[in-house]
């Protein structure tokens, strides 16, 4: 996380610097366009693209944390280890199941998502070797509940 702060913030600061030596060319060139002021322009065009890029590089670690931040929350409160902490207790009155079965159904749950995203009407059907089966999204575990 620090690197990816640090290289922000070094974008950042590029970023202003090319900033204020266009000001300052601009200036220094009484308002006309000269190679300087090209030059300088070029620079913070550059520096801005840098910039924009180290802006999405922290976006999508913060959305990386976010999303392994909310897959350790579920997977506490799913299994009940939320119980185990001091000052938290599990209000949901569910039975908590075990950390393998809630893998099992995220990864059905993704691969649902997938080929609906693909677009291919029948999810569930390109998986099962019996397409005339319905898919059924409940493990044997669920068969008793």
């Amino acid at each position: 996380m620090d690197q990816t702060v640090e290289a922000l913030n070094n974008a950042y600061q590029e970023f202003v610097a090319a900033a204020a030596a266009v000001l300052e060319t601009k200036e220094g060139s009484t308002g006309q366009k000269t190679a300087a002021t090209d030059a300088a322009l070029e620079n913070f065009k550059l520096r801005w693209e840098l910039f924009k890029v180290a802006c999405d590089q922290a976006e999508e670690f913060v959305e990386s944390v976010k999303q392994r931040i909310g897959s350790e929350c579920l997977v506490d409160e799913a299994t009940g280890s939320v119980a185990g902490r001091p000052g938290q207790t599990a209000t949901t009155g569910l039975p908590p199941i075990s950390a393998v079965r809630l893998e099992q159904m995220s990864k059905a749950v993704r691969w649902l998502v997938i080929e609906l995203q693909q677009g291919s009407g029948a999810a569930g059907s390109a998986s099962h070797a019996h397409p005339s089966v319905p898919f059924d999204a409940r493990f044997h575990e669920d068969s008793g509940q």
